[in-house]
């Protein structure tokens, strides 16, 4: 068997990576309880151009944060106008590459954009957050971005990975063709939600305003020359009323339970806006990646 990455043009020399059984979850501070979409909430965008200007921060201020030279894969090269850009695997791809933003993302929120080439296929192309123990490089084709306990990721076959837990999420992305990925941090809220091609995926992990360690924006991919630009970079000063309304919200967690507080209309729509009854989300096995998605 191969050890080479290539196009789904030519031949798949590799099986897909198998997913880790649940492990229990460690007690403590480290957060990142997984909750969100279900598997019915899918994605069903076709396009690949995402409504023009769209951010879910429109209040907030450009951060020009960028990639970080220092934390990242031998196997990734950095481009363009402020180093924005990420290629991957310049030559070919024989593991999983990885590189880490600068911007440290605790206590603030954060939206950032990513513009990914045509080049969507392989193993593993992940967005998400994770500490600096995260891992930035692997001699093997994995979802290196939340193999364990130091990152939330998102895989282009619409599967969160936390702690190595894999909970579907999404349709995986149409092969061959560009995307734009967008990611929002809130860290007061202790949420990552993502976007697709201007479409909001609903929120994908929890808990994270639990975590002590900084938390920074990493991509990862396991394809020959994929590519990723950094398009967009926002973040919005907190104001009081935020805080307060997360430091509520810790204790009302149902809309049944915010509708007994007997609230004036405008304050409780406000606190209404980061409840969330989705139904859990559905973990899955390796069969389930193969067959169903």
């Amino acid at each position: 068997m191969s050890d080479v990455e290539v196009d789904p043009q030519q031949a798949h020399p590799h099986p897909i990576a198998a997913i880790a059984p649940r492990r229990r979850r460690p007690t403590g501070r480290r957060g990142g309880v997984t909750g969100g979409l279900s598997s019915g909430s899918l994605d069903a965008s076709s396009s690949t151009s995402p409504p023009p200007r769209f951010c879910p921060l429109p209040n907030g201020v450009e951060d020009n944060w960028t990639w970080s030279k220092r934390h990242r894969s031998k196997e990734v090269v950095l481009r363009g106008p402020n180093s924005r850009t990420v290629h991957f695997h310049p030559n070919w791809s024989k593991g999983t590459a990885g590189v880490q933003g600068k911007r440290s993302l605790n206590n603030g929120r954060h939206y950032w954009e990513l513009h990914v080439s045509q080049r969507v296929f392989g193993t593993s192309i992940m967005f998400g957050i994770g500490t600096k123990s995260a891992r930035l490089h692997a001699n093997a084709f994995r979802n290196m971005l939340g193999e364990n306990e130091h990152g939330w990721g998102l895989s282009h076959k619409g599967v969160l990975w936390h702690e190595g837990v894999a909970l579907l999420y999404t349709k995986r992305f149409r092969e061959n063709q560009p995307t734009q990925i967008g990611v929002l941090f809130d860290g007061i809220e202790g949420t990552l939600t993502f976007y697709k091609d201007g479409k909001c995926l609903g929120v994908a992990f929890r808990g994270l305003d639990q975590i002590d360690e900084p938390l920074y924006p990493i991509v990862c991919s396991t394809a020959a020359k994929t590519e990723m630009t950094l398009k967009c970079t926002r973040r919005e000063f907190v104001n009081l009323q935020d805080r307060c309304r997360a430091v509520i919200m810790r204790r009302v967690r149902s809309a049944a339970q915010l509708e007994k507080l007997k609230l004036p209309l405008p304050i409780a729509d406000y606190l209404s806006e980061v409840i969330d009854e989705k139904k859990p989300l559905r973990q899955v096995d390796n069969y389930d990646i193969l067959c169903d998605l």
